[in-house]
């Protein structure tokens, strides 16, 4: 089995709709694909609709989380979409993206950045406005040559030039609510340095002994000296460990499915899951 935890439409930073996702996993040769966006549920029903036969799909979110100062994300698995307490985190954190973006546009405008707001809405097509749909709009300026570019301290990466805060879940608070929603919770990309500070090895032991389920080891942003460090902390600490695509279509280079979980892996997080099940494609509708 080939499986891909961790992908991004346009319901949130993505390029490829829902629908789009889904069919280009199969197409890919994966059998199992998350749908993680950022922060929101809102492209279930599209993936669901147009699931193939012989693809799986499981359902997600990546939940902006924030300790000590340093921004994280938790990926959470096969949680009940509808349960309030998590539901209303979501929509709380969802509702600041929008301010923020604003705030970043000020920010480069003030900076000599002709960006517009029109331009950034026109990027984010509805889905859930992020720093990458700022970047992306650097980028049809000319201003950087890649989204990835745009993501320093010169421009968009925390403490940046133009970085403005959000709202963001404490991590221990997103584990409770991920739990208490059916949920599994899994630390994405935890030593993705190049994003800025990460959180430190003695956090996530904290996180663990929290309820922690996982960790993200295998990732595109994890050089082979991190993963090794990972996967022995992994091992003390009793938490599963994934890999995964982080996939944004043309908005990363990474391709769906280049990096998987082991099938026993998948396998107890959907033993663990109590809120929803992995959903399997019947050809579409």
């Amino acid at each position: 089995m080939r499986i891909d935890l961790h992908c991004h439409s346009t319901a949130s930073d993505g390029t490829d709709t829902p629908a789009e996702l889904v069919l280009g996993a199969a197409a890919a040769g994966l059998d199992v694909v998350a749908l993680t966006d950022h922060d929101t549920t809102r492209g279930y029903a599209e993936a669901i609709a147009a699931l193939p036969e012989g693809l799986t799909l499981v359902t997600g979110a990546e939940l902006s989380c924030r300790v000590d100062g340093i921004s994280m994300h938790m990926l959470a698995y096969l949680f009940d979409p509808e349960e309030p307490a998590l539901l209303a985190e979501r929509e709380l954190v969802r509702d600041d993206r929008v301010p923020r973006a604003r705030g970043m546009v000020a920010k480069l405008n003030e900076l000599g950045v002709p960006v517009t707001w029109e331009q950034v809405e026109r990027i984010a097509a509805g889905g859930s406005v992020g720093r990458p749909h700022v970047a992306t709009a650097l980028v049809e300026l000319g201003v950087v040559p890649t989204v990835g570019d745009a993501f320093t301290e010169e421009w968009l990466a925390d403490g940046g030039r133009a970085y403005v805060e959000k709202h963001e879940t404490d991590p221990f608070e997103a584990i409770r609510l991920v739990k208490g929603a059916g949920g599994v919770a899994v630390f994405a990309h935890p030593a993705a340095a190049k994003r800025g500070r990460t959180v430190p090895e003695s956090v996530i032991a904290e996180l663990a002994a929290a309820g922690l389920d996982g960790v993200e080891v295998d990732h595109m942003d994890h050089d082979a000296d991190a993963r090794a460090r990972l996967r022995g902390l992994a091992a003390e600490l009793g938490l599963l460990v994934t890999g995964s695509s982080d996939y944004h279509g043309s908005r990363k280079t990474v391709s769906l499915g280049e990096y998987t979980t082991d099938p026993e892996v998948y396998g107890e997080i959907t033993r663990r899951a109590t809120g929803a099940f992995p959903v399997p494609g019947t050809g579409g509708v």
